[in-house]
């Protein structure tokens, strides 16, 4: 079967997931010509496809010098809280590997209130794009790594906050939903991807997962629409029906 929006990968097992998803990520990093801009997803999914793009073979053919990484979404955490994204990414990947500093962009958290940081990284997504206003035929983001939660959010596009409504700004604080606040790009940055790639792994999110490919979901997974492709990365314990 097909999905009712973009390519469907589906392994065997979550380390199979973890190999492949890294493995896309390279190659795609390979074929780009001059700067190469990812944005990077939290959560447990794509940890081991980080800890497999910091060793040997991946780590000696990423090109970092080129590579410009980006958050999707952050915690309003300090960043060597356990609960940080940007500090799991480091741990897992970007402190073993040769990225210069330049070219890391973590969401501010310190020395600043929610709203206050979701201002200061649209602004930093503005200077690195070159512009105020999104073009469809620029994409801001080259690749764009995603995962989903159980209730079919994405980065912290959590069902039933006002921040799935929000169509002007780039970033945006996400003050209730979960136990801290949060700042996510929004659905203009999210679409504004080439390559929009979902990390999807475990039973628990099958149902889910089943409604969205299947095009009968209103999840906020299901609700982006990007200017680019979409791939799911999955496996056969999300996948379900969708694995044969």
């Amino acid at each position: 079967m097909s999905p009712a929006q973009g390519a469907l990968r589906v392994f065997d097992n979550a380390q199979d997931l973890a190999r492949g998803a890294a493995e896309f990520l390279c190659e795609t990093a390979e074929r780009s010509a001059g700067r190469f801009v990812v944005s990077l997803s939290g959560g447990s999914t794509p940890k081991p496809m980080y800890e497999r793009l910091a060793q040997d073979p991946l780590r000696s053919r990423v090109p970092w010098d080129r590579v410009q990484w980006i958050l999707g979404d952050e915690r309003f955490v300090r960043p060597l809280d356990p609960a940080s994204n940007f500090g799991m990414i480091c741990d897992a990947m970007l402190s073993h590997v040769p990225a210069p500093k330049q070219n890391i962009y973590p969401v501010p958290t310190e020395g600043v209130t929610p709203g206050e940081a979701a201002q200061q990284y649209e602004k930093t997504l503005q200077s690195l794009y070159g512009g105020e206003t999104l073009s469809p035929d620029k994409p801001l983001i080259d690749l764009y790594l995603l995962g989903m939660g159980d209730d079919g959010h994405t980065a912290s596009l959590i069902p039933g906050q006002p921040v799935l409504e929000e169509r002007r700004r780039w970033v945006a604080a996400v003050a209730h939903g979960r136990s801290e606040p949060r700042i996510t790009l929004t659905y203009p940055a999210l679409e504004s991807s080439r390559i929009v790639a979902f990390l999807v792994s475990g039973k628990g999110k099958q149902a889910t997962l089943d409604q969205i490919l299947a095009g009968h979901s209103n999840a906020p997974a299901a609700r982006l629409k990007p200017v680019g492709q979409t791939v799911w990365f999955v496996d056969r314990d999300a996948a379900g029906r969708w694995a044969s």
